[in-house]
């Protein structure tokens, strides 16, 4: 697997900014992972890559934000199936203000959630451009220079969860299911704190 990656970043280097911008319109860490090892493996600019990958997160949240602020029919049906995420993400722009553009982008399943609820309000366009740009700028430097310093790091542990791949699996299960559980007693709390008030 290890190999087969590094053939794939190889043989694609050309298109790794194109790639990278695009994916993190839709997404965002794998993509950022992915463009360290990129960076670290010598087949992009480092600072080129975080530019281009910032972007790419900025203009996502901008189609969200947007989305909520001009498409009321998609808004009404993502309120009947996320109204429980809508609601939490409400509460945490009254609470936080302006800091939860930041924040929201390492917070699972709210990616889009948040930047379509600012879009409702009367949030300034102008400034949440201003502040998610800046946002999607911090999160691609920090994941990526991570990912780009612990490359090496990165591949072996490829290595190992290929050939140790019930390990892994049951890692990766783990971590994921305890995120999701993390996030889902947050959102309870933050409810809860709600109704009493």
């Amino acid at each position: 697997m290890e190999e087969y990656l590094k053939e794939l970043l190889y043989n694609y280097q050309h298109l790794a900014y194109i790639i990278i911008f695009l994916w993190c319109i839709l997404e965002g860490e794998l993509a950022l992972i992915l463009a360290g090892i990129f960076a670290h493996e010598g087949h992009v600019n480092l600072a080129m890559i975080i530019f281009v990958a910032g972007l790419g997160g900025f203009v996502g949240d901008q189609i969200y934000f947007y989305i909520g602020r001009y498409n009321k029919k998609y808004i009404q049906k993502k309120l009947r199936s996320q109204r429980r995420k809508f609601a939490v993400a409400h509460l945490l722009l009254q609470k936080f203000g302006w800091p939860i553009i930041f924040i929201q982008r390492y917070m699972y399943g709210f990616r889009t959630v948040i930047p379509m609820s600012i879009g409702i309000t009367r949030y300034s366009g102008k400034k949440f451009a201003f502040i998610n740009l800046i946002s999607a700028w911090v999160w691609a430097a920090i994941t990526i220079l991570l990912a780009w310093f612990f490359g090496e790091e990165i591949w072996k542990f490829v290595k190992w969860a290929e050939e140790h791949w019930y390990y892994a699996a049951i890692l990766i299960i783990s971590f994921l299911s305890l995120m999701i559980f993390g996030f889902k007693q947050m959102e309870k709390a933050i409810l809860r704190k709600r109704n009493r008030t």
